[in-house]
């Protein structure tokens, strides 16, 4: 996570929320300067990264590079993405990792994942930044937005998923506690686990003691955990854990560093630090590198309603 503000979050909202287009036909063909097409190839280029907003998605399919990455990048053939917020900014220079290949032509982008492989999207060209992919075999489109890595705002897309940031370890242990605080419940709490389950985002707690391998832990409890903002302030969030057998715990969430968070216990008082133990590096939905994490759903959910996509499929 690069820790400069590079792009002011307004302009970054913005963007992410313009839903006014007009559209441009791409075309691959040697009169592309002719002013009603424009080369696929330019226009994939014409930006180092593209932002995949998922609440923008039309139609009811999901194509799972798109639907885990942050951003994409279109780089000599070869396809990168910010899959992970961990190291987001600087992991690959800004573009994150290589994924697989792409091959675009007309208006056509083919695309060989790692692990998915092959997918095909048809291309358009909604304004200056913005491209759709329409995916005809789910008929389903992907917007996203093009931004040059010096004019990216890491941070804020790092602050506004946050949530995803917690589910990147296989676990977070307890390395302090502060000596100020009320006695509570939670101070028996060693490790935190948080997963990632479709609409509803459950974690799971562990009493074990400090330096056990993540792979030996007991899990002594598994509830729903919730994210949220707090007004005025962007780098701080609302953590709540909810359990059964005591009230729910309340914390102001802050971010130390990629692998070091603060909860500050709102009932008690207590500061306790968690470091995240097992960084997982993902590659597509429900897999990754380090298996023994049980989440299966490591995805970005779309928050807004899936609706059908008016996208005529000229392959069909």
């Amino acid at each position: 996570m690069k820790t400069i503000k590079l792009l002011s979050t307004f302009a970054l909202i913005a963007t992410l929320f313009t839903s006014c287009y007009t559209e441009v036909i791409v075309d691959d063909y040697n009169g592309y300067n002719d002013p009603g097409y424009v080369n696929i190839n330019q226009v994939l280029n014409s930006h180092e990264l593209w932002y995949i907003d998922v609440n923008e998605t039309i139609g009811y399919g999901e194509s799972p590079f798109l639907q885990i990455g942050f951003t994409i990048s279109f780089r000599n053939g070869t396809l990168y993405a910010n899959n992970n917020l961990v190291g987001i900014g600087s992991q690959g220079n800004g573009f994150g990792i290589p994924i697989g290949y792409y091959n675009a032509y007309d208006n056509i982008l083919d695309v060989d994942h790692d692990i998915d492989g092959y997918d095909s999207f048809d291309v358009y060209q909604i304004d200056y930044n913005t491209i759709e992919l329409y995916n005809p075999f789910t008929d389903t489109s992907y917007f996203l937005h093009g931004y040059q890595r010096s004019t990216f705002d890491y941070d804020y897309v790092f602050y506004d998923n946050i949530q995803y940031f917690l589910q990147e370890y296989e676990a977070w242990e307890k390395t302090y506690t502060s000596n100020f605080g009320a006695l509570n419940e939670f101070d028996n709490e060693n490790y935190l686990q948080f997963l990632s389950g479709g609409n509803d985002n459950t974690f799971r707690s562990s009493q074990d003691q400090n330096g056990i391998n993540p792979n030996n832990l007991y899990w002594d409890f598994t509830g729903i955990y919730g994210v949220g903002n707090v007004s005025g302030n962007m780098y701080l969030k609302a953590l709540v854990l909810d359990y059964d057998y005591f009230d729910n715990e309340q914390f102001e969430l802050s971010i130390l560093n990629d692998q070091k968070i603060e909860l500050y216990h709102t009932s008690s008082g207590t500061i306790y630090e968690f470091k995240g133990r097992g960084y997982i590096e993902y590659l597509k939905t429900g897999t990754t590198i380090n298996k023994t994490k049980t989440s299966g759903l490591k995805k970005r959910v779309q928050r807004t309603k899936k609706k059908d996509n008016p996208r005529e499929n000229t392959r069909a």
